[in-house]
């Protein structure tokens, strides 16, 4: 099942009725409703403002083009708290309504963790962007991810940091949950079969206000390179201010984090002349940058990031695979994303195995001054 930019700009998929039903179906009250758990509160709370800025774009694409089944597409929020707490109770707010037909999960992998079971329950899809590898592969058939898991980022960021940058020996920091735990084991692994050693790998717990003691034993290490895994943009900002401000200068090559638009804002020159793996970048493709331009449009020229790609093309693969379904059974949805093969995303190109995994590749990024400038993508087949 081949789908393509055009498609989505034109239809989203066979099936799509036109405007004169979508108007009639609005009279009537009826929609097609997809929850999504997001955090509006918390330390979360702003990156989770630009995915919903990129759901929201992709909401009124899809209602333009036709909406799902000839209904219009409407798109129902809870607040998931930047807690795993939190975002089980969102999930459980949500799953109450029997007229939603799918979700869209959490970024952040250990949030996808704490709803997996519940959803399990449910027994609806949900598309997510947590990047631990093993949430599509512990059997979990309701759970697809709409961007790049860290198999692929480890073995991105091990390539970079020891072909182009030339260094060998590299110290870890990473994030103690699921999602810090699984990239930093991923790196390890990929670091390994390139020759490299680790000379520190160091574990934080997310929400931390010093960073100085991981700093100074990155300093005693004699690592060449750092490659990090950090899950919130504001521990990342605090730990990059307290690398420069105790004379740490060494080549940094950070997981998407690191480009975040909230994370270079907050961390400002710190973060000046570091490398990141980036599932969302806007010069990558022509369907990245007419997601760019039209996230600027709705933003105030404010730039997107991963936060705001994987929620618009979530909601775009959900509405290819339901109107292409021709049902919102979840068993055929299911089925209906499995099948897609060659769409094209704001991240990138989908295609998708059984385990519910689309995306393959990633773009290497820098940060010159505080604007992410795009250096080269790089694709795996499997």
């Amino acid at each position: 099942m081949n789908f393509t930019r055009r498609q989505f700009s034109a239809g989203l998929a066979a099936g799509v009725a036109m405007p004169a039903l979508i108007k009639a179906a609005r009279a009537d009250g009826a929609t097609v409703k997809i929850g999504m758990v997001v955090p509006i509160t918390g330390p979360g709370a702003e990156s989770g403002k630009y995915a919903q800025t990129g759901a929201k774009i992709a909401v009124e694409r899809i209602n333009k083009a036709g909406g799902i089944l000839g209904k219009p597409l409407e798109l129902v929020i809870e607040d998931d708290q930047t807690t795993n707490p939190g975002a089980v109770l969102a999930f459980s707010k949500l799953a109450s309504q029997p007229d939603i037909v799918a979700f869209l999960g959490s970024i952040r992998s250990t949030q996808v963790h704490a709803m997996a079971p519940d959803l399990a329950k449910v027994g609806k899809p949900m598309m997510f962007g947590g990047t631990d590898p093993a949430l599509t592969h512990m059997g979990a058939q309701w759970l697809f991810r709409c961007r790049p898991n860290d198999s692929f980022s480890g073995r991105v960021i091990a390539a970079y940091g020891s072909e182009t940058l030339q260094k060998k020996k590299w110290a870890l920091v990473h994030s103690t949950d699921a999602f810090g735990t699984g990239g930093a084991k991923a790196l390890t692994a990929a670091l390994g079969d390139a020759g490299c050693t680790v000379a520190l790998d160091q574990g934080y717990p997310n929400q931390s206000q010093d960073f100085s003691s991981i700093v100074l034993a990155i300093k005693q290490s004699g690592a060449e390179i750092l490659g990090s895994y950090f899950t919130f943009e504001t521990d990342l900002a605090i730990f990059a201010r307290q690398l420069r401000q105790l004379g740490v200068t060494i080549p940094w090559v950070g997981s998407p984090s690191i480009i975040d638009a909230t994370a270079v804002k907050l961390a400002g020159p710190a973060l000046y002349g570091t490398f990141g793996v980036a599932d969302y970048a806007e010069a990558s493709s022509e369907a990245s940058t007419e997601f760019g331009k039209a996230y600027r449009a709705a933003s105030g020229n404010v730039p997107p990031d991963n936060f705001s790609a994987w929620t618009y093309d979530a909601l775009g693969i959900l509405t290819t695979a339901i109107n292409a379904a021709g049902s919102t059974d979840p068993a055929k949805i299911r089925e209906a994303i499995i099948a897609i093969k060659g769409y094209k995303g704001a991240e990138g190109e989908y295609n998708y195995d059984q385990n519910g995994d689309g995306l393959r590749g990633y773009n290497i990024v820098r940060n010159e001054k505080g604007t992410i400038v795009f250096d080269k993508h790089v694709e795996f087949k499997s």
